[in-house]
C-alpha cells in the first residue's frame, strides 16, 4: 500500500509512519513556536518532515490576505464571488516516453476535469454523505474548469522530471500555453516517488514559464496509483495553484494555514476517516482530515471550506487576474 505526501511522496505506509512519522518535526502545541513555524509557511514538507522551500510568496500573500480581511462585511462574511462564476481554462500536457508509455485518453482527461469541477462545486461525486459529519460545511467555490487544449510529447527526460530540475524547466518552457489566468497541467511519470507539485499565484510574476501543476499520470481517475487514483491529486495541487496551503501548515498554531475555518492540525493525515483525530487539543476543532488540502486517501477527501474559497478568490483576483 502507498502512503501520500501530496508534495508529494508516494512511499510505503510503514516507512512513512514508522521510520520517522509523517511531518514528524513540523507541528507544536506551544503557541510560542508560532513565529518559527510561520517562517516555513511557504514550504512543502517532504519525507520525514524535511521542508523543501517552493516559494518566497509569504509576504505578498499576507498582504493579499490583509486586503481580504479588510473587506469582510460587518457580519464577518467573505467578499466571495458567486459559485461557479470564475472559469479556468485548462491545458493538459501529456508527456510520454519514446515507447509511448504514459499516453492518456481523451476520456480520462475529461474525467479529470469532471472530478475537479465536482470538488470545487462542493459535491465531489457524493462522497461527503458517505464519510460522516464534517467539521465545517463544504463550500461551493467560484471556480469551474474547462478543457482548453491537449497535447502529447514524447521525451524520455521530461517523462521522469522532478521539482526544480532542468527537465522541468525545459518541459514547461516548451509546452506552457496561455497567461496567468490559464491552468497548465503537466502529466508524466514523475520521479522521486512524487504525486505532484504546484506553483502559487504570486510566483507567476517572477517565473511565468514555470507556472502550473505537475501530476503523476497514474493518479488520474482510474489510474494505478491506488489509493490516489480518483483524480484528487489534481484537485489538491490546483488548490495550491489557487493559493491554498496544507491544512496542517503551521501545526498547532492559531495562524495555521492562514484560513480561519480550517482547524489546526499537528501533522498530515494518511488513510480514510473516520476516525477523526484531534491533534491540537488546546485549539478548537478536530483535524480537518476530509479537506482536499490534507494528505487523506482520495476517497476520504471531499471538502473545501468557505474560508478556503474566499482565500482562493482573493489571491487569484490579485495575482492571476481571474
Amino acid at each position: 500500500m502507498l502512503a501520500k505526501s501530496r508534495f508529494l511522496l508516494l512511499v510505503p505506509a510503514l516507512v512513512a509512519l514508522a521510520a520517522c512519522g509523517p511531518e514528524a518535526n513540523y507541528g507544536s502545541d506551544d503557541d510560542a513556536a508560532a513565529d518559527a513555524i510561520n517562517s516555513e509557511l511557504n514550504a512543502h514538507p517532504g519525507q520525514c518532515g524535511t521542508l523543501h522551500p517552493m516559494s518566497t510568496e509569504l509576504n505578498a500573500v499576507q498582504d493579499a490576505l490583509n486586503q481580504y480581511q479588510a473587506a469582510l462585511g460587518s457580519d464577518g462574511s467573505a467578499p466571495l464571488r458567486a459559485a461557479g462564476s470564475v472559469t479556468v481554462n485548462v491545458y493538459f500536457h501529456v508527456i510520454t516516453n519514446t515507447s509511448g508509455q504514459g499516453a492518456v485518453s481523451a476520456t480520462v482527461l475529461n474525467n479529470q476535469i469532471a472530478v475537479m469541477n465536482s470538488a470545487y462545486a462542493g459535491t465531489d461525486n457524493g462522497r461527503a454523505p458517505n464519510q460522516g459529519a464534517s467539521a465545517q460545511a463544504t463550500s461551493n467555490t467560484p471556480f469551474r474548469f474547462v478543457l482548453a487544449g491537449t497535447n502529447t510529447t514524447a521525451n524520455n527526460t521530461w517523462y521522469t522530471m522532478t521539482p526544480g530540475s532542468a527537465a522541468e524547466t525545459q518541459a514547461k518552457t516548451a509546452l506552457r500555453q496561455g497567461t496567468a489566468k490559464d491552468l497548465n497541467v503537466y502529466l508524466a511519470n514523475i520521479g522521486q516517488g512524487l504525486l505532484g507539485w504546484a506553483t502559487f499565484p504570486s510566483d507567476y510574476a517572477s517565473k511565468p514559464n514555470m507556472d502550473g501543476v505537475v501530476i503523476l499520470t497514474a493518479s488520474l481517475p482510474g489510474g494505478s496509483a491506488v489509493p490516489y487514483d480518483l483524480g484528487d491529486t489534481a484537485t489538491h495541487e490546483v488548490g495550491h495553484w489557487l493559493g491554498l496551503y496544507h491544512t496542517f501548515q503551521g501545526g498547532c498554531t492559531k495562524s495555521n494555514d492562514l484560513v480561519d475555518d480550517t482547524p489546526a492540525e499537528k501533522a498530515s493525515f494518511f488513510g480514510v476517516p473516520p476516525p477523526y483525530p484531534d491533534s491540537c487539543t488546546r485549539l478548537a476543532g478536530r483535524d480537518p482530515v476530509e479537506n482536499f488540502m490534507d494528505y487523506t486517501d482520495d476517497v476520504g477527501m471531499f471538502q473545501f471550506t468557505a474560508g478556503q474559497s474566499a482565500r482562493m478568490d482573493s489571491l487569484v483576483a490579485q495575482y492571476r487576474g481571474l
